[in-house]
């Protein structure tokens, strides 16, 4: 199958040029084969937190009729990478998926909160996870930080995500950590991993470096250090394979796990 990744160049607080931009980027991944379409993470508004007021997309409405029509009529996949969103008086990072007759098949308010971005300041924690089925493909998606801590993930796995789909805005000073940890969660679980990160051009540093990672942790693609739209072939049948050489699923030992989460 083919994977759409749009490495975007996202406009701090400058929604209307990030829908734009975006259309702009799907379009031509479409255009080029694409089946599933990738975004990044808080690609409408970028991480201008104190102006989510404003800048907020209430109920995720504009996003998902965006995400969803560009979807139904390109015949396309698209994991809507995140988006601020406004629900009720709270401010979320929410991530949309839509498959390709254009239906929401996952909804999902990032888990864990970057404090080191204020992200606990201004934003609410979701607590549900995110598995959907594009196509015959079963799948998971998981937001930036949420990587750091892999029993969230390997949970996503458990109920049968094949693919983990990560988008992010992960910046370039601890991209070594982004390279390490995402090929970490690809091994441990072995399944697909394919994340996009965002570039930036100005102030904010951010030089993409978006990965696809096989089970077995082959890096099958990394992006380059500014915008792109790249079309990579994945052949998801392989996940079987690999877990079959190495049954790590059946030599778990829940009970045992679960009483050392309980004393902590």
């Amino acid at each position: 199958m083919k994977i759409g990744c749009i490495q975007l160049n996202v406009g701090f607080g400058k929604v209307e040029e990030n829908f734009a931009r975006a259309e702009d980027k799907i379009r031509e991944a479409a255009k080029q084969g694409a089946e599933i379409i990738v975004l990044p993470e808080m690609w409408n508004s970028g991480y201008a937190l104190e102006k989510l007021q404003e800048l907020a997309d209430v109920d995720g409405e504009r996003s998902k009729a965006f995400l969803s029509g560009l979807a139904k009529e390109l015949g396309v996949h698209i994991v809507g990478g995140s988006v601020s969103t406004k629900k009720g008086d709270k401010f979320y990072n929410t991530m949309y998926t839509f498959d390709n007759n254009g239906e929401l098949v996952g909804e999902y308010n990032k888990a864990h909160l970057f404090r080191l971005m204020d992200e606990h300041l201004y934003l609410e924690a979701g607590d549900e996870m995110n598995r959907f089925a594009l196509g015959d493909i079963e799948a998971a998606g998981v937001i930036c930080y949420d990587i750091r801590f892999p029993e969230w993930l390997r949970a996503h796995a458990l109920e049968g995500a094949k693919v983990l789909f990560v988008p992010a805005q992960w910046p370039t000073p601890r991209i070594d950590h982004w390279n390490t940890l995402l090929q970490a969660r690809a091994i441990e679980n072995q399944c697909f991993v394919i994340a996009v990160n965002r570039i930036s051009r100005k102030v904010e540093n951010f030089n993409g470096q978006s990965m696809i990672i096989q089970p077995w942790g082959e890096v099958l693609w990394v992006g380059a250090e500014d915008e792109e739209v790249a079309v990579i072939d994945v052949d998801f049948s392989i996940v079987d394979e690999v877990r079959g050489r190495i049954p790590v699923y059946d030599d778990r030992r829940p009970a045992l796990y679960s009483g050392v989460v309980a004393k902590n």
